[in-house]
């Protein structure tokens, strides 16, 4: 059995997305996506349909903006193959969920927790897809922190805590890539791209 987790990161609409998808569609067995948009608009419900139809009838879809450590903890074990898109998007949720209450920063860093303590299950777990013996998890996420210093307060919080959420996860992760342009480009692991 192997297990594995792969980060992606880039800016928007670098091709984080598709080089997931497209390098996780090369894995055989059962396939899972667990998205963390919500379709709060039009325009948003627009995107998702196209998504899921770009995905096609291979995989399983969890739409969960919150709870992605539940949602892993419940379909681990089931596939070979999961992408969880995108990280940002669900510290986001976070973030405008826990927005007026007294211990945001706490809530925020509970829920991180427990998040990096489910890939940490993923990865000590036994368990693995149907067939093959090989599970990888792709974290989609985008780099946030290239751009100017924010002008408000919450949106250095949101800058701040997605940089340090991302070192966190490249920090476990097997390999990382960086997205620019469509182009991947390995910045962790062993073996060329």
């Amino acid at each position: 059995m192997h297990k594995k987790i792969i980060f992606i990161t880039g800016g928007a609409r670098s091709g984080k997305s598709t080089y997931a998808l497209k390098d996780a569609s090369k894995i055989s067995g059962n396939k899972a996506y667990i998205a963390t948009a919500e379709a709060l608009d039009e325009e948003m419900r627009e995107r998702i349909e196209k998504h899921k139809n770009q995905r096609g009838t291979d995989w399983d879809t969890y739409e969960e903006p919150l709870r992605i450590a539940e949602v892993i903890q419940e379909i681990e074990g089931k596939y070979n193959a999961i992408v969880i898109d995108c990280l940002t998007l669900w510290l986001s949720n976070l973030l405008i969920r826990t927005q007026n209450t007294e211990h945001r920063t706490q809530t925020i860093e509970m829920e991180i927790v427990g998040f990096l303590d489910s890939l940490s299950r993923f990865k000590d777990s036994p368990v693995c897809g149907l067939g093959s013996g090989f599970c990888v998890l792709y974290i989609v996420s985008n780099e946030v922190g290239m751009g100017i210093v924010p002008e408000n307060e919450m949106a250095r919080r949101f800058r701040d805590m997605a940089g340090i959420l991302n070192q966190k996860i490249a920090e476990i992760s097997d390999e990382a890539y960086l997205l620019v342009a469509g182009i991947p480009m390995k910045i962790k692991g062993k073996g060329k791209i």
